[in-house]
Parts: C-alpha cells; structure tokens; sequence
C-alpha cells in the first residue's frame, strides 16, 4: 500500500521530525508511507474572508497537483466524520482489500481547505473537535496510520 500525507507547509519543529521519522521507521514494513509538503502562503493576522479565501485556493490548487486521479482522499477538516482508531484500521484494510492501494491524507495549512480539496476528498476526518496546530497534526496523523496496521495484523500496540 502506497500512503502519501500531502500537508501545507515546512515542518520545523525538531521534536516533531524526530517523532514522524520514528513511526515512519516503524510503518515501512507495513506500508510505503511518503510526507508531501507543499508550499504554504502568508497569513496575516487579521484577514478578511477574501483573503482567508484566496490562501485557501492557492494552497489548494497545490495540493490537488500532487494527487493522482486513482488516489482515495482523505481529507482532515474541521466538519469531518469522527472515527475511533479501529474504524480508521477498519477503513484502510477495506481500502487494500477492494483495490485501493494509493490513499492521500490531506492536512490543510492554518486557514483550513479549499472547497475544492474537500470536494475532491473521498472522505473528511476529523481528528477532535480540539484545534490543533497543522504541524503537530502530521504526528498525530502518523501514529494513527501507525496504530491502524497494529491493529489489521493483531499486534500489540493498541490498547
């Protein structure tokens, strides 16, 4: 299975690289896991929707370039479906069963997802109804795809 995690934005925080390159390590028996960053725009602090908007688009149109048309989407927003790590597990080894091997996590800069990511999404997740910051979202994001192959192949892990 092919895993691509296409998120807005450099990851600069060491503490949070050193976490993702750990349970990368740990997936690459399970699967081909790959980070996709994709440049972010700047943000200033009071915007208007319009500007809001038009970051939304252009951060969008970048993360839409790197997927392919046969790639199942999940996007990570606000208003998504909220699963427990077993339904996540569940979805992933529905996906490889049926033949979708190319599966996108989508994680948004810090002004969210343009309409047209979410509408090219095959599916929305939310991970909480907490706001967290987009950086640590990719660890989180990880660990969980991490947990999901522990829990297909009944490995301790999961508890």
């Amino acid at each position: 299975m092919n895993i691509s995690i296409i998120t807005v934005g450099k990851l600069k925080e060491k503490y949070l690289k050193q976490g993702i390159e750990e349970y990368l390590k740990r997936l690459s028996s399970y699967a081909n896991v790959q980070i996709v960053e994709v440049a972010d725009e700047k943000a200033p602090d009071n915007m208007s929707e319009t500007e809001t908007d038009m970051i939304k688009e252009k951060e969008g149109e970048r993360i839409l370039s790197k997927i392919n048309p046969d790639t199942y989407v999940m996007a990570l927003a606000i208003k998504g479906k909220k699963w427990s790590s077993e339904r996540l597990a569940k979805e992933i080894d529905h996906l490889a069963t049926y033949g979708k091997s190319k599966i996108a996590f989508v994680i948004g800069g810090s002004v969210g997802l343009s309409d047209a990511v979410l509408g090219r999404a095959d599916e929305q997740l939310s991970f909480s109804e907490m706001t967290f910051p987009h950086q640590l979202m990719r660890l989180i994001l990880v660990e969980q795809i991490y947990r999901a192959f522990r829990i297909n192949r009944g490995e301790p892990y999961h508890k």
